[in-house]
């Protein structure tokens, strides 16, 4: 009897729980690893609220949901806590500090952008993205492709998405097939290092039976799942009513739910797919633009997934309809960070109860090996897109029977820009200075540049 009390209410008082998500939600910067870097130093080492294996096991069942994973560990872990309404506070006050920050910044480069101070500020940030997306192929390339047809993957993929403009669904959906294909004759090439030798850690003040837990039941499971879409598409469905179905509200809420479900690997993996839809085939903003959003991501704290709040800003900004565009903006920007991370909420709730029986299945695990080589080579290409139009002024596409390539004018290209990526680079692979250092420093290179009245 008392045992079933422990687990039905909260194991940690719930404000005390809220202060300490708070807490985490302000610092969570440099990307996943630094973001369940601060969740291991708060809840495990220093509260103990929940045990190295417990935290491990919880972090690799979010690795195999799509979306931004160190958010749904905050989630799942709010879960455990506090139940649902603890998963909800971790969940959105993990994102609420990036959401307003990012907000702001968007508002300030689409109202101040083309002034000399501005531009310069973003003329350094542009060209230190490319560092830091390179960074991200040599992290993930480390730790995903211990095999050589793992490295095999990642050179298709990027092939696939570079040279054939195959689109991203396509490329991650078979990758995933050859990773249960391969996984099949191959048993050990779904063997990872990630986590690999983790220490046990401290004793955790509560035990694991004592966390809250649901019973699998298909009526839940219904349940959440009819209660999220509900919640994830009303305001498509809204939009379309009170704007019209051609709205750009519309086609963003369509847009960024369809992308929310095939971001694994990172947001890095999925930008890609996201710059070329946005930028080639619904014309939010230019590829100059996308670059400049992804340093101001990089820049505020939250999962990096949160640049597509920019890019709806700036989108319905420019396709404001019948709205004022300043409003346009802000409704763009919450409408699209709402069908983006609404769905991460619903995916953890339902696959929570489940999570013991997807622990060590071969299958899912060779699957998502094959998945995580083919980011690298994502990723790649889109440090290739980002270089390409950063330190080129003139882009040509060029068809080639089934090649289809951006191809750069060299006369083009823009000495300011390439000294700073260079710059970049150098910071960090050879200085190993921080995400916020290279940024800072090279936004004031720029900065520097623009005031002396170089050409950027």
């Amino acid at each position: 009897m008392n045992l079933q009390k422990a687990r039905t209410r909260d194991v940690i008082p719930l404000r005390e729980a809220t202060r300490a998500w708070f807490a985490i939600s302000l610092q969570t910067f440099g990307g996943p690893a630094g973001q369940i870097a601060v969740m291991q130093h708060k809840l495990v080492d220093e509260k103990r609220w929940i045990g190295q294996k417990r935290f491990l096991h919880a972090l690799n069942y979010c690795m195999l949901l799509p979306g931004p994973e160190a958010q749904q560990l905050a989630i799942d872990v709010g879960w455990l806590l506090n139940g649902t309404l603890g998963g909800l506070i971790a969940g959105v006050l993990f994102v609420l500090p990036g959401v307003i920050a990012l907000l702001a910044l968007s508002a300030l480069y689409v109202g101040a952008g083309s002034t000399t101070l501005v531009t310069g500020l973003f003329a350094g940030l542009a060209p230190a993205v490319i560092a830091i997306v390179i960074q991200a192929v040599h992290r993930v390339g480390k730790r995903a492709l211990h095999h050589p047809i793992l490295v095999a993957v990642a050179i298709g993929s990027f092939l696939a998405l570079t040279v054939f403009k195959v689109p991203f669904p396509i490329v991650i959906v078979v990758a995933g097939l050859l990773g249960w294909l391969l996984g099949l004759r191959i048993p050990t090439l779904a063997h990872s290092k990630a986590h690999a030798g983790a220490a046990d850690g401290p004793e955790p003040l509560i035990s694991d039976h004592a966390l809250h837990h649901d019973a699998p039941s298909t009526s839940r499971s219904l349940k959440i799942l009819i209660l999220g879409l509900v919640l994830w598409f009303a305001p498509v469905v809204l939009a379309a009513i009170v704007f019209s179905r051609d709205s750009v509200f519309v086609d963003q809420g369509l847009f960024f739910s369809g992308a929310a479900v095939v971001t694994f690997g990172g947001a890095y993996a999925v930008l890609s797919y996201v710059a070329q839809q946005a930028v080639q085939v619904y014309g939010w903003l230019g590829p100059g633009d996308m670059v400049r959003g992804l340093a101001l991501a990089e820049t505020t704290p939250g999962p990096l997934i949160m640049v597509v709040q920019f890019v709806a800003f700036v989108g319905a900004y420019h396709h404001p309809g019948s709205l004022n565009p300043w409003v346009a903006g802000v409704v763009g920007a919450l409408l699209t960070t709402w069908v983006t991370f609404v769905p991460c909420f619903v995916l953890v709730f339902l696959g929570a109860p489940y999570v013991e029986r997807l622990r060590g299945n071969r299958s899912l695990s060779a699957a998502l090996t094959g998945v995580t080589a083919a980011v690298v080579g994502v990723i790649g290409s889109l440090a290739t897109y980002f270089a390409v139009h950063t330190l080129f002024a003139t882009v040509k596409p060029a068809v080639v029977g089934p090649l289809r390539l951006d191809v750069p004018a060299l006369s083009s290209v823009r000495p300011v820009a390439a000294v700073i990526a260079v710059a970049a680079l150098a910071m960090v692979f050879w200085r190993r200075w921080s995400m916020l250092r290279t940024l800072a420093v090279c936004a004031g290179l720029g900065v520097v540049a623009a005031l002396l009245g170089l050409p950027l």
